[in-house]
């Protein structure tokens, strides 16, 4: 989607922001779970809340082993991965954090964003991805404007 790879985070978002046509308010890292059956998981990717909705985007990647596997057995390299849902489709988001301190520590998991909506199908949905404590914007941010709808 960018091509030319740049270290400048503001250079970066300005780009995104120009290619979605829309406005990022928030974003933080996340890994999916699950809720998007076209993939499987890990991936790890960008929980973002923009004007139009809720973006996941997952950017390729590849280590060195992955490419010689890659190159000896033949096969296309990874692609760009990316779930939208409109901001009429959101019912709420939240991000559960576990409560004892004992299971964080022993299982060290992050928390969990969870992002409820209705599909294509008007079914409900929900999409889980492990997450980092900045989350908790991307959630605000999408009840705020949820609430607004």
């Amino acid at each position: 989607m960018f091509g030319k790879k740049t270290t400048d985070p503001d250079e970066f978002w300005k780009k995104y922001e120009t290619a979605l046509g829309e406005t990022v308010h928030s974003y933080a890292m996340g890994q999916y779970l699950s809720g998007w059956p076209e993939y499987d998981y890990p991936l790890w990717g960008l929980l973002i809340a923009t004007s139009g909705g809720f973006r996941f985007h997952h950017f390729p990647h590849e280590g060195w082993l992955q490419i010689l596997s890659r190159a000896s057995s033949g096969g296309d390299p990874p692609k760009e991965k990316t779930i939208f849902i409109p901001q009429d489709r959101i019912l709420r988001a939240e991000l559960r954090i576990e409560k004892s301190l004992l299971k964080r520590f022993i299982f060290a998991r992050g928390p969990l964003f969870v992002l409820r909506y209705t599909d294509s199908t008007d079914t409900e949905a929900e999409f889980v991805a492990e997450a980092d404590r900045k989350a908790s914007e991307v959630v605000e941010k999408l009840n705020n404007v949820s609430a607004s709808i």
